[in-house]
């Protein structure tokens, strides 16, 4: 595969082989199957019309367009002297694919073509072969064939150069995709200037977009914008590109900020704009935008698919929503999982665990088989319901009458399920137990429960197995600590908090946020950065007081710092949560719902306290913590305080 290729002397392909036209055979043209194809196949054969090349190149070209691959290899092999055109459509075949071993064949069919010497590849051989090294990261090949493509003069074709780019990229040669690329911006000039040329203007939007894709790749999303934004010419394409690398690499608020900036250009959100922005505007609770795009896709005439409706559920479920959520759900086709799961899992983070379970129930009559993804909402459903024997059945069904095979996260499920409920040494032999290798995420979920029960021997010994997995993360460090403030153990927390200070590892903060007229506001802890600090510790204040005057005295003890009880107060008073709360009750009329995501598990003092203020300002408080929702209205929680 790596041996040197070189240009043999070929002669040029006459022009007669240049096109194959399906007009000249009707009975090709006519055929709708592959089945129907076979019988047409069969009919030349008899007749002697398959050792016509054109004939040939026509059944090749139906094979490849249906994705029989085999049957397209078949009928390649018996061709006699097969033209550039036939090279072209089997190469292309195999490159389109998206398995490692095919794409493997197009690059071997590739080397085979330029060794027959028959035919020279041409500007649209050479996508395709670049496509195939670009997907199997074949790096020393994708440099024998740019060396190829110099050979032969098409080092200036827009297309073959951005396939090019896109090899480089793939394979993670920045520096040579880079070096391509502004040599293509001095060949070709400012897209603008040439816009008479479309073909020529296409192309240089194809290697701008596969730029930005690249820098986006590598992580390097500084290089990535400045690159998009200085693109003369955005198409749609261009968008989507950056706004789903964003969202896929968590940085749901670029994605949110950069599809505002494309409602207020020229260029339209289609389809993919609208999946690929969702989850974002899921992940920040973002409802009034993505109501926004729900609506901008019935205008529109978008199709809402299962893919694009299961989106939609999604995005009203984590938005607090879930009752939109079941009226999208109605309205979609359901036979596909993906919907079934969207409602399911939807259902359980709003702790509806007997609705997750009566929905399954439904997936079942209408025929439609469980996936990996339907267990986890389903066990996801049974740990926030505190259903421990449903939990195990479900998991047992899974395994024995579905025959999945159970992922960790199945496991982390089951764990998190057994800690919820105290049964800490179940936990701890359930994951001793597991076939698979444990990470660090099922060892927390076992922490998190250690420490909701106060069980230090336990929490003790999955901390030490955490440090060791994860040095380098503060979660198994702040846990330790948390777990021996809450014994009064000070000295053991001192000791934790000092090998913490001495690796320099440090605490995430706690960080809330709010959409308000469409602007989502973020807080952290102790924040006093927002243009309305003052108005917010005002009201802060007021809620406090409004508090101690019906009775509640704040939970202290949640406080795993060694401070006097003022001081605690305090701390209590301005978690995050509270902060966005008092800015909403600021800033929107009586009885407007609060809807609220925090990216930590609340607290016991903030639960108990927004049951208290719900009751006392007649707000619905909707809150979106790390694992669940909480409903909170009329001094309730929808948790009944189990979380």
């Amino acid at each position: 595969m790596n041996s040197t290729i070189s240009k043999p002397t070929i002669p040029s392909p006459s022009p007669s082989h240049s096109s194959h036209p399906s007009s000249l055979f009707p009975l090709i043209s006519s055929c709708k199957t592959i089945r129907d194809l076979t019988q047409v196949h069969a009919q030349f054969i008899k007749t002697s019309k398959v050792h016509d090349p054109l004939a040939a190149a026509e059944i090749l070209r139906f094979c490849a367009n249906h994705r029989d691959l085999e049957y397209a290899r078949q009928v390649f092999d018996q061709m006699r002297k097969p033209n550039c055109f036939s090279w072209n459509t089997i190469i292309r075949a195999f490159a389109d694919c998206s398995a490692d071993e095919e794409a493997k064949e197009a690059a071997l069919l590739f080397r085979q073509m330029v060794f027959a010497g028959f035919v020279e590849p041409n500007q649209f051989t050479f996508p395709s072969v670049l496509k195939a090294c670009a997907r199997t990261g074949d790096f020393e090949m994708g440099k024998q064939i740019h060396g190829l493509v110099i050979k032969y003069g098409l080092d200036n074709d827009v297309f073959v150069l951005s396939n090019l780019v896109r090899m480089y990229v793939m394979c993670g040669a920045m520096v040579d995709a880079n070096y391509l690329f502004q040599k293509s911006l001095i060949d070709f000039g400012n897209v603008s200037k040439v816009g008479r040329d479309k073909r020529r203007q296409e192309g240089n939007v194809v290697l701008w977009n596969v730029m930005v894709d690249g820098y986006v790749r590598i992580g390097d999303f500084r290089a990535a914008r400045e690159l998009f934004d200085e693109m003369p010419h955005k198409s749609v394409v261009s968008w989507n590109g950056l706004i789903s690398g964003y969202a896929q690499n968590g940085l749901f608020k670029e994605a949110i900020e950069l599809f505002r900036e494309m409602q207020l250009g020229d260029v339209s959100p289609n389809y993919v704009t609208l999946v690929s922005v969702l989850p974002a505007i899921s992940r920040l609770g973002a409802l009034e935008l993505g109501k926004w795009v729900h609506l901008y896709a019935e205008k529109n005439k978008i199709e809402i698919n299962d893919v694009l409706g299961s989106a939609l559920v999604d995005m009203y479920s984590k938005c607090g929503s879930i009752e939109k959520a079941l009226q999208v759900f109605e309205k979609l086709p359901k036979e596909n999982a993906i919907t079934w799961n969207a409602i399911i899992g939807g259902l359980a983070m709003h702790g509806r665990a007997k609705d997750a379970l009566y929905f399954f129930s439904r997936m079942q009559k209408a025929g439609v088989m469980p996936t990996d993804v339907t267990y986890i909402g389903l066990l996801n459903a049974c740990s926030h319901g505190g259903l421990v024997e449903e939990g195990r059945s479900f998991f047992n069904h899974m395994v024995s009458v579905v025959g999945l095979e159970p992922r960790i996260e199945h496991y982390g499920c089951m764990v998190d399920l057994l800690g919820r409920a105290g049964q800490l040494e179940e936990a701890e032999e359930f994951i001793l137990n597991m076939p698979i290798q444990k990470d660090d995420v099922i060892w927390k979920a076992l922490l998190g429960a250690c420490k909701m029960h106060k069980n230090i021997e336990i929490g003790k010994r999955v901390a030490e197995i955490l440090m060791d997995i994860a040095p380098r993360d503060s979660g198994s460090y702040v846990a330790l600590s948390n777990l021996y403030a809450s014994s009064g153990n000070w000295e053991a927390v001192s000791e934790v908090r000092l090998m913490m200070k001495d690796m320099d590892i440090r605490k995430d903060p706690g960080c809330s946020w709010i959409e308000l007229d469409g602007v989502i506001q973020e807080f952290l802890v102790e924040d006093d950065s927002h243009h309305r600090a003052k108005e917010i510790h005002s009201m802060l204040n007021e809620i406090s007081n409004q508090l101690r005057l019906v009775g509640y005295s704040p939970k202290t003890e949640q406080v795993l710092l060694n401070m006097d009880e003022e001081e605690k107060q305090m701390n209590l008073q301005h978690h995050s949560e509270k902060i966005a709360i008092a800015f909403g009750l600021i800033s929107t009329g009586p009885k407007t719902p609060l809807r609220i995501v925090k990216n930590l598990r609340i607290c016991e003092d903030c639960h108990a306290s927004i049951k208290l203020i719900s009751k006392i300002y007649k707000r619905k408080i909707i809150v979106r913590d790390r694992k669940r929702f909480h409903h909170f209205e009329h001094g309730t929680c929808s948790c009944m305080d189990y979380w």
